[in-house]
C-alpha cells in the first residue's frame, strides 16, 4: 500500500472489476449508465462476451441482473446511485433482495460528489433506502486500498452487495494493522481513548484531520473506518466507546437512516453514551464543485472537531 497514491474508490473498484473479469469466466457486467457517463470505459471492447450495455430502464436492468444471477453467472451491475436506487427500488427488493441473489451493485457518483448538475444527480438518502432491506450488505470504501480489498474480500459473498462509490480522489489512509476487509468489518485508522470518531467514505479522511488537531489539544481519538454500514461492525464500535465514553459519527449522507442511525440504534441498546453527528441535515443537494459542496454542507474536519469537543464534554466523568 502506497500512502502517496491518490485514487477514487470508483477508479479502484473499476480496476478490481477489470482484473476479476479477466480471470473469472462466470463474470457478467450489466452497465446501466448512459454511455457518456459510464465509468466502465473500454469494457465493451475488452470483454465482449461478459459486458452488456443495458439500453433500458434502471428497473429492467435490475431484472436482467437478477435473471443472469439465477442462471449461475457472477453479476455486477454498474449505475449511478441517484438513478438506480430510487427508480429501481421495487425491483431491487423483489427480484434481488427477497430471493437473496448475490448480485454486486456498483453505485457510482454517490453523495454530494455525484455531479455538478445538482440535486437530481446527487443522492444523500440511498443508504437509508438500502439499510431497510433485510439480508443485504452495504459497503462504503474510503480510499483506493479499501475499495480494492473489499472487492476481493467480498468476492464469495452470497447476498446482494452494494458498493457506494465516490469520484473524489483521496490518498490511501494509514492503518494501525494489516486487516482483512469483509462485509461486517471495520478498520482502525488511529487509536485513542478520548473520543470515538466513526466515519465512512470521504469523511474518514476528515476524521483523521480532526484527530490530529484533537491530539494537539490533549484528546486522543479512536478513528474507525466503518466501511461496512450493513452488517454493522458492532463489536468494534462498542469496544471503542467503552474505552472513550463518547462518539462522533461522520458521513456524506443525510442525517436520517445512514451510518449515524445505525450507530445510534446500536449504542442505544448496548452502550448508551453521548453521540454527535456530522452529516447533511435533511436537505437535498445543489449545483457546485464537489469540494465546495462538502464545505457548504458542513462535511469537514471543522465540524467533526466541534462535535468531538461537545461529545467529550458530555461524557461521564
Amino acid at each position: 500500500m502506497s500512502p502517496e497514491r491518490f485514487l477514487s474508490t470508483t477508479e479502484a473498484m473499476v480496476a478490481s472489476l477489470r482484473a476479476r473479469a479477466s480471470r473469472d469466466p462466470s463474470v457478467v457486467i450489466v452497465d446501466a449508465e448512459v454511455s457518456e457517463r459510464s465509468v466502465l470505459e473500454g469494457f465493451e471492447t475488452e470483454f465482449p462476451g461478459k459486458y452488456l450495455r443495458a439500453g433500458m430502464s434502471e428497473r429492467e436492468a435490475v431484472l436482467l441482473a437478477s435473471g443472469l444471477s439465477l442462471s449461475g453467472r457472477n453479476v455486477f451491475l454498474n449505475c449511478q446511485s441517484a438513478l438506480l436506487v430510487p427508480r429501481a427500488y421495487d425491483a431491487i427488493r423483489s427480484a434481488v433482495a427477497i430471493p437473496s441473489l448475490p448480485v454486486s451493485f456498483l453505485l457510482t457518483h454517490s453523495g454530494l460528489t455525484g455531479g455538478a448538475e445538482g440535486a437530481g444527480d446527487q443522492i444523500m438518502e440511498d443508504m437509508a433506502f438500502l439499510r431497510a432491506l433485510p439480508n443485504v450488505s452495504i459497503l462504503v470504501p474510503s480510499d483506493g486500498f479499501s475499495a480494492t480489498e473489499l472487492a476481493e474480500g467480498c468476492s464469495s459473498t452470497r447476498v446482494p452487495v452494494f458498493f457506494r462509490l465516490s469520484a473524489l480522489a483521496r490518498p490511501d489512509l494509514p492503518r494501525t494493522a494489516r486487516e482483512d476487509f469483509n462485509s461486517g468489518g471495520a478498520s482502525l485508522v488511529r487509536e485513542g481513548d478520548g473520543v470515538t470518531l466513526c466515519a465512512c467514505g470521504t469523511m474518514v479522511h476528515e476524521a483523521v484531520k480532526a484527530a490530529d488537531i484533537l491530539s494537539q489539544q490533549g484528546i486522543e481519538a479512536d478513528v474507525i473506518d466503518c466501511y461496512s454500514i450493513k452488517p454493522l461492525p458492532a463489536q468494534v464500535i462498542t469496544a471503542s466507546v467503552r474505552r472513550t465514553g463518547c462518539c462522533v459519527v461522520a458521513e456524506e449522507h443525510n442525517a436520517s437512516g445512514g451510518l449515524g442511525g445505525a450507530v445510534a440504534e446500536l449504542l442505544g441498546q448496548t452502550s448508551p453514551v453521548p453521540v454527535k453527528f456530522v452529516s447533511v441535515q435533511d436537505r437535498f443537494g445543489q449545483s457546485g464543485g464537489a469540494e465546495e459542496l462538502l464545505e457548504y454542507y458542513g462535511l469537514s474536519f471543522k465540524e467533526i472537531l466541534s462535535a468531538a469537543s461537545q461529545a467529550w464534554n458530555m461524557r461521564r466523568r
